[in-house]
């Protein structure tokens, strides 16, 4: 047990008559000059890109349908085309992820739809002739 405690006096002893030596190697006279910053050089700016950025001209209307507070048909429309999402509610009482619910429900697209022809611009009228009158 003795042997243990000289030990740890030794070793503690050593320690301190070392740290100055670390201390005074690290502040040794040579050690004192750092290199130089590396010289900075101006570099001349260039013409600004030639690029125009655009946005498309077909906007996004999104029309939501709700009854009794729950959504019940999405309506969307981009450009020329347009869509209707459904939620999709389970028939009867079939729980989610039965055999009788779908996880999922295609999209219906709208591809005809029947009425007057949208004016173009530019475009000339239409000659129509009068009823004829008795």
């Amino acid at each position: 047990m003795r042997t243990s405690k000289i030990w740890s006096l030794i070793t503690i002893t050593a320690a301190v008559f070392a740290t100055p030596m670390v201390v005074n190697a690290q502040n040794a006279p040579g050690n004192d000059t750092a290199p130089p910053p590396p010289q900075m050089q101006r570099l001349e700016e260039g013409a600004a890109p030639e690029v125009t950025i655009r946005q498309p001209d077909t906007k996004e209307k999104i029309t939501e349908k709700r009854s009794q507070g729950r959504v019940t048909e999405v309506k969307v429309q981009t450009g020329r085309t347009t869509y209707y999402a459904h939620p999709n509610d389970p028939a009867g009482s079939a729980m989610r992820g039965d055999g009788q619910s779908d996880s999922s429900r295609p999209v219906q697209f709208q591809i005809g739809e029947f009425g007057p022809p949208k004016s173009q611009p530019g475009a000339e009228p239409v000659q129509t002739l009068a009823p004829a009158g008795k």
